[in-house]
């Protein structure tokens, strides 16, 4: 092996550990946001001023004997994580750069390698309102959609002028294709608690929709560039449906959950980007100074179907 290989295959696990090292900080700090903002106390009210001897004004203060289910009747608040897997279904992916390419590749697979570093896992706070069985939840999820590439895909169109072959393996037209650190999801949603079906089983289904913000791995065979950033690449829709278990403050969950994610991925050439503000703020500032990206446009949709199971903790009232 040359000396410029090694160096080059050197600084590359390097950037890959520190894209590792990013992701696990970024989990950290939404989870922190999400606890902090969930177990923050509510604005202080004015109380009325205790009775004095001899004052007419009937005592308001709370009664210290009133019925507990009373006391109760205030918002749950749960936050935590949780793990699992996902499914992508094929999908075809268009490359259109203007005036040069045009191409569809279909008929291959993505795969998520949840077990995998950086690994599939899930950040949510959930809020459900007193006396009522609806609820709303933030949803972040980090999975996976990455290109097989000994898979041997159908292409159609041109690339620089050229037709493209009916039949390759993805590796002989792209160098990198996937969304790695990773598909993430970021979403609101409502939810609705049904009827127990034993105590203290509960199950409950929501729905919500989203942005998704993948860090985007993309590069063209025969050319030096790629793709390496975080992106703001469209919206996702999402509906859920799961069971609660309540164990004291905490409460476990099993779910399965759908997206929908219609992705749009300008290929940037940004070859190094790692952060997320600094990322979405460059292509912010492409897209409103009118800069077309020098590769083109990505399009594919991301039909994802994920098992996910993890543990929420119950705010103190």
């Amino acid at each position: 092996m040359s000396f410029a290989a090694a160096a080059t295959r050197i600084v590359a696990s390097a950037r890959k550990r520190r894209s590792e090292t990013l992701d696990v900080l970024a989990a950290l700090l939404c989870l922190a946001a999400l606890t902090a903002w969930t177990f923050a106390p509510a604005p202080a009210t004015l109380l009325p001023m205790a009775d004095t001897p001899g004052s007419d004004r009937p005592d308001t203060r709370p009664d210290e004997h009133a019925d507990p289910r009373d006391r109760s009747a205030r918002w749950e608040h749960l936050v935590g994580g949780y793990g699992g897997g996902s499914f992508t279904a094929q999908s075809p992916v268009r490359v259109v750069n203007p005036g040069r390419t045009d191409f569809t590749a279909s008929d291959f697979n993505w795969i998520g390698r949840p077990f995998k570093s950086p690994i599939y896992y899930g950040l949510r706070s959930q809020h459900w309102a007193p006396a009522s069985p609806f609820g709303g939840m933030f949803d972040f999820t980090h999975a996976k959609a990455i290109a097989q590439f000994g898979d041997v895909a159908t292409f159609t169109g041109s690339r620089d002028g050229q037709p493209m072959p009916p039949k390759a393996k993805i590796e002989d037209v792209f160098r990198h294709l996937e969304f790695s650190h990773g598909h993430n999801i970021l979403t609101l949603n409502g939810l609705l608690r049904l009827p127990a079906w034993s105590l203290p089983i509960r199950p409950y289904i929501g729905l919500g929709g989203g942005i998704t913000l993948p860090h985007t791995e993309i590069g063209l065979r025969n050319e030096n560039t790629r793709t390496y950033e975080y992106q703001f690449a469209g919206y996702v829709g999402q509906v859920l449906v799961g069971v609660q278990i309540p164990i004291g403050r905490v409460a476990a969950f099993a779910e399965y959950k759908f997206t929908y994610a219609p992705y749009s991925v300008p290929l940037s050439h940004e070859p190094n980007g790692d952060i997320l503000f600094t990322d979405l703020w460059r292509q912010f500032r492409a897209w409103f100074g009118g800069e077309a990206p020098p590769g083109g446009t990505l399009t594919t949709t991301l039909a994802t179907s994920h098992a996910i199971g993890g543990v929420l903790v119950r705010a103190a009232p």
